[in-house]
């Protein structure tokens, strides 16, 4: 069963104008079309006479709750110039899956159609995702086409390598779903609260090499930061994310540093640090290391005594690198505590001696809670010693209020 779609706060009553043209992809965007709609946007769905022969505008009324168009001269009881009206109103136009045809009446400005002479009257972004075989798409036609709307503002989106409906591998299968929807938060994202801040974001566990084939980790599946990464993105900052080993889909836009170790992590949070404005430490960093790694597989006949020594503190040493080089450090510095015990007592320590504005700390004994899970409690405690508990909430829930907090801290610094 499919997990329901929490809503998401930047797409609430966003008008998303949605076009369809024909293509056998035409199946993934009615999957889109209701993540949007669960979401919170008010998705219109335009669908070009090739386009209904693959999906009716019945499944797109069904999963969005409001009326599919495909004719550019049918009534309306809202208006009667429809493209005007759409167009006008729409904060994003996503044409998914967009045929070579569709894309080329678009380069030409020809209207002959619903939804080609809405994308002539609208003044919000444009996204444009083609869908074709490989050899139309690499086609010197296509290509420039696609130039020429790029030229316009437009953004082209994919498409990817794979498998098509003809067969053939190549490049020209649709974006996946989650994708997409990663592309319009992004573009819905520009000029948020958090346009220009570069946010540092570090998620995940670290694995600290035993022998080639062994090592020590934690249950960290970085959820949680990477919910982090997703809310900064959604407030229009530019995002580094900092992650060690993990299943997750990286979130759209986000730039990604991939580590294995927390002296790898370390480094790149440090580096990512100096031109940043925010750094969100979520990962969960390996506190011990092997003192030596085995050069070759350690064999099972014999238990080996394994001596550990100290990784370094990353916090800390972002502490110090503040100190020492005020002007190329974050303004705003939010670590994360996983605690079993003294839960506050433990993250209020932290706050002082890592010079932290403000902690989030969860109790990991909580089963609702903590590792792997999509929910978390936390705690927030901040510089001067408030606190607020949060309630059971999704982890991106948490990372909204977290970002909330963080663009309060901002203000409050000046900065």
């Amino acid at each position: 069963m499919r997990t329901p779609i929490d809503p998401i706060a930047l797409l609430e009553n966003k008008k998303i104008v949605l076009g369809v043209t024909g293509s056998i992809a035409a199946y993934k965007t009615a999957d889109l079309a209701s993540t949007l709609a669960q979401a919170g946007a008010l998705v219109d769905v335009i669908l070009t006479e090739a386009a209904a022969r693959f999906v009716t505008p019945l499944t797109f009324q069904s999963v969005t709750g409001r009326p599919a168009r495909t004719d550019m001269w049918a009534a309306s009881a809202e208006t009667h110039v429809a493209h005007v009206s759409l167009g006008e109103r729409a904060d994003l136009l996503l044409i998914a899956p967009a045929t070579a045809e569709t894309i080329a009446k678009m380069a030409q400005g020809l209207a002959d159609n619903l939804l080609t002479v809405t994308a002539l009257a609208t003044r919000c972004p444009v996204l444009v995702a083609p869908a074709m075989d490989g050899a139309m798409f690499e086609h010197p036609a296509t290509q420039a086409n696609l130039r020429t709307l790029e030229a316009r503002g437009v953004t082209i989106l994919g498409p990817a390598e794979g498998r098509m409906a003809s067969g053939l591998m190549g490049r020209g299968r649709l974006l996946e779903p989650d994708a997409l929807l990663g592309h319009v938060r992004l573009a819905l994202a520009r000029g948020g609260p958090l346009a220009g801040r570069r946010v540092v974001v570090s998620a995940g566990g670290t694995q600290e090499p035993l022998d080639p084939v062994r090592f020590i980790s934690n249950r960290s599946s970085g959820k949680q930061g990477y919910a982090l990464a997703q809310a900064a993105l959604d407030r229009g900052a530019q995002v580094t994310l900092v992650t060690g080993p993990t299943a997750l889909p990286v979130p759209v836009g986000a730039g990604v540093v991939s580590v294995q170790t927390t002296g790898q992590m370390a480094e790149a949070v440090l580096a990512a640090c100096a031109e940043a404005d925010v750094l969100l430490m979520a990962a969960a960093v390996a506190d011990f290391r092997p003192a030596r790694v085995a050069e070759h597989k350690l064999k099972k006949s014999a238990v080996p005594e394994i001596q550990l020594e100290k990784t370094v503190d990353i916090l800390s040493a972002v502490a110090e690198a503040r100190v020492r080089s005020p002007e190329h450090r974050p303004a705003v510095v939010v670590g994360f505590a996983a605690e079993s015990q003294h839960l506050r007592e433990n993250a209020q320590e932290k706050v002082l001696l890592k010079r932290l504005d403000l902690i989030a700390a969860n109790d990991i004994s909580a089963k609702d809670a903590g590792f792997s899970v999509d929910t978390n409690r936390v705690t927030l405690i901040d510089s001067a010693g408030g606190v607020e508990e949060l309630p059971l909430m999704t982890k991106a829930q948490v990372a909204a209020v977290v970002l909330s907090r963080v663009e309060k801290l901002l203000a409050v610094k000046g900065c």
